[in-house]
């Protein structure tokens, strides 16, 4: 055969292999038939038993997740991956109602979208507790959802001088904090303009602490730190060794700007920074920190020992305390190696001030005294979470895979491939002091095609993994809403709901609880509409006012059974209530528009569900 067709025969095994492979990549598998059914492996058999979850009974964790840039949070059940619910908390969510009634607008304020990255559940002695989450967004802000109801009870901030609060919501051991961190160093306070040429020295980041009183959970300002202009990524909290400590990623130590990727990436190294969160409360309540956008915020240069530094590689994302404490796991991008940092050596690093150096008066410690090991996890290490006995497991998003290793020998002992480009993961209770073991939920930034079409937005892919035994398994495919930053994963027996509010425990000014106490009030322009939702009638099933007047529905479920949901729908009023057993909510509006408006309960309740309704006349 001579040359040229030797070639001819070459590109037309290309040709037909390129084909094949675009073919696959293109269309959807057909469905497999009876005889590849059949030889089904036992593997494929043992994954649908591990998470097969049959009719009536329940999963055994629940998985939190942030919603990115939906501001949600949404609940998924484990193993089965089922969505269970979605908790609205910087966004308005007609599905409930949320971002309507007067209560939830408030929380709200001016704000309708917020990018929620980093769920925490509270803690008791570094173990979740069930009673909290809490959920951080990129406009400053931290919110509170109740495990009892599941709902969003207070939203806090935003914060002052933060910028881009990327490093939050994670708590401390007993949920005294909530940290906080800005991804953007700025100038401060807020409103200075400054010109981006002079970042390096005029430009500042900061870190916070959020107080969470330990009965009620309500959170106000608790202490900030300045520090130098790097971009401030994740953190974490120490515990049992570690505790009273809080650290922080930052990227950008050349205190570079433009395109990043480039100007930011000259360094060997950048930082975490180890913050004592104890002497920074002390030295807040004393009075110490100089004010700066209405609140103290304390110099590091003046606070000695509030800050210190320790080398990390490059562009880190992750840092991850182990459940002991006694590590500081950190992970840089653009590295092909995970760091332990050993706590003990960074407490005696202290001590002696073995430090290498400063930046803008904050010590920085030596590398090599502060290190165990350099795990060689793989490429793009991101983050790390935990199992029983010392196992860790570490996102790899250049490598599309996790990472099993153990801690103390460092020995990298199995990787299970991702698909596609893995960021955050979560073990089962993998943030704490006990972690279970058991499963593993990758959370994959790309679905590569693993799904039916949906068009260009494709969904999320989260898998589960399982972590029970030596060699880790792919379970399962869930294809999640966007974008699962990242989830925590807790026994679902820790969590207490309610499902109906007890009458007793409604203490709302204006609920009443029978039909003959509903009806309107007027005082000048101002109207108050107390109204009963009760299966089958909205009470008054009519009410009339004047052009301009100014109305308020305040609207009680008198129901105590559960699962009997109501709604207020106004037609033309863009007002959507929904209100659960036992509860009130209010809703207050302008009447500007004159003519007749029904209204109308838009969750299905009764047989007579649809007779549930009434008029609004506006004269």
């Amino acid at each position: 055969m001579n040359g040229t067709r030797v070639r001819t025969a070459i590109w037309a095994v290309v040709g037909v292999a390129v084909l094949a492979v675009t073919v696959n990549r293109c269309a959807p598998s057909a469905p497999k038939g009876r005889q590849e059914r059949a030889g089904a492996t036992s593997d494929v058999a043992v994954a649908a038993q591990k998470t097969y979850v049959a009719p009536g009974d329940l999963d055994e964790y629940y998985f939190f997740a942030s919603g990115g840039h939906s501001g949600q949070v949404y609940v998924y059940g484990v193993p089965s991956m089922r969505h269970l619910s979605t908790i609205p908390v910087f966004t308005p969510y007609p599905a409930t109602g949320y971002g309507f009634d007067d209560e939830s607008k408030k929380m709200l304020g001016d704000l309708t979208w917020g990018d929620a990255h980093h769920p925490a559940l509270s803690e008791t002695k570094g173990d979740y507790d069930g009673r909290w989450l809490f959920i951080n967004e990129m406009n400053g802000r931290v919110a509170r959802i109740d495990l009892r109801d599941f709902k969003t009870k207070q939203i806090f901030g935003p914060v002052p001088n933060v910028s881009g609060n990327h490093g939050s919501a994670f708590v401390t051991p007993n949920t005294e904090y909530s940290i906080m961190a800005s991804r953007f160093s700025i100038p401060l306070p807020k409103g200075t303009a400054v010109e981006v040429g002079k970042y390096a020295t005029e430009y500042k980041g900061v870190v916070s602490g959020i107080r969470i009183d330990p009965t009620s959970g309500e959170m106000s300002y608790g202490w900030q730190v300045l520090m130098p202009p790097f971009d401030y990524d994740l953190g974490d909290a120490g515990k049992l060794a570690s505790d009273g400590y809080v650290f922080f990623t930052a990227y950008n130590a050349e205190r570079a700007t433009g395109k990043l990727e480039v100007t930011a990436s000259q360094k060997d190294r950048d930082y975490i920074a180890v913050v004592d969160w104890r002497l920074a409360q002390k030295a807040t309540d004393e009075g110490k920190g100089d004010m700066i956008g209405g609140v103290k915020v304390l110099d590091p240069k003046k606070v000695p020992g509030v800050v210190y530094l320790m080398p990390m590689g490059k562009s880190p994302h992750g840092v991850d305390v182990s459940p002991d404490g006694k590590y500081i796991i950190g992970s840089g991008k653009l590295q092909g190696v995970t760091v332990a940092f050993n706590w003990e050596k960074v407490q005696t690093a202290i001590r002696n001030k073995d430090f290498s150096g400063e930046e803008d008066g904050i010590p920085v410690l030596k590398y090599e005294s502060i290190k165990d090991a350099e795990i060689p996890v793989g490429l793009g290490p991101l983050h790390t979470q935990f199992g029983p006995d010392g196992w860790a497991y570490t996102s790899l998003f250049v490598d599309s895979a996790i990472a099993k290793w153990k801690l103390g020998t460092w020995e990298v002992v199995d990787k299970v491939p991702m698909s596609y480009s893995i960021g955050h993961l979560s073990s089962a209770e993998g943030d704490t002091v006990s972690p279970d073991g058991k499963y593993l939920v990758g959370l994959n930034k790309l679905s590569h095609g693993r799904h039916l079409s949906v068009g260009p937005s494709q969904p999320e892919s989260s898998q589960l993994v399982d972590i029970s035994d030596e060699k880790m398994k792919l379970l399962y495919d869930a294809f999640t809403e966007p974008e699962p930053h990242y989830a925590q994963m807790i026994k679902a027996d820790k969590i207490k709901t309610i499902e109906v509010y007890p009458q007793a425990e409604n203490k709302h000014p204006l609920a009443i609880w029978d039909v003959k106490d509903a009806g309107v009030t007027r005082n000048g322009n101002k109207v108050l509409v107390k109204m009963v939702a009760v299966r089958s009638t909205l009470t008054p099933t009519d009410f009339e006012l004047k052009d301009g007047d100014e109305v308020t529905v305040a609207i009680t479920n008198i129901e105590q059974t559960t699962d009997e949901l109501h709604g207020f729908g106004l037609l033309d009023y863009n007002i959507n209530i929904v209100v659960d057993p036992g509860e009130t909510k209010t809703v207050t509006f302008k009447a500007n528009k004159k003519g007749v408006y029904p209204y109308y309960c838009t969750n299905f309740c009764s047989a007579l569900h649809q007779e549930m309704q009434g008029y609004m006349i506006v004269r």
